[in-house]
């Protein structure tokens, strides 16, 4: 004989179970496609220029250095960020719905001329990656901008 919880009818046991497997086989697809609809989703970012440099500001949330790759290619500015997904003790996962690979690409100007050699990646406390791009003057030699004490700075104070 088949037991149901006591006090409900067999029949509503087995409808809850059913719900309850739905339930969460449904929550657990929609955290795939969420997860999926933003991996698939470039990184906001802001260019910024200066007369010595471009500044890329990608938004860069929950990364660590390990998980950043930068690189220059063909006139654009491209990072990927790989997160690991961090465990919990005592949860389980119900759904994904956080991506865990995120890209993000800028095209400098057409008539950019930079040293990508030179340019640097800093991420920022607050979650965003700031990419340094020096300019170059036609000849190839970097751009230095000279105060009015007759100073030179590398655009950055140094």
């Amino acid at each position: 004989m088949l037991k149901g919880v006591p006090g409900q009818p067999r029949a509503m046991s087995v409808f809850r179970d059913i719900g309850e497997s739905l339930g969460n086989t449904v929550l657990e697809n929609v955290g795939r496609a969420v997860g999926r609809a933003q991996e698939r989703t470039p990184l906001p970012v802001d260019l910024l220029e200066s007369d010595d440099a471009y500044l890329a500001v990608f938004d860069a949330p929950g990364a660590t250095t390990t998980d950043v790759q930068v690189q220059y290619d063909d006139g654009a500015v491209e990072i990927r960020v790989d997160r690991f997904r961090e465990f919990f003790e005592g949860f389980d996962m119900r759904y994904p719905g956080r991506g865990l690979s995120l890209d993000g690409r800028v095209e400098l100007p057409a008539d950019a001329a930079v040293d990508p050699g030179d340019a640097s990646a800093t991420l920022k406390d607050n979650g965003t990656l700031h990419v340094r791009v020096p300019k170059v003057d036609p000849d190839g030699e970097s751009v230095e901008i000279t105060d009015e004490d007759g100073a030179t700075t590398d655009g950055e104070g140094n």
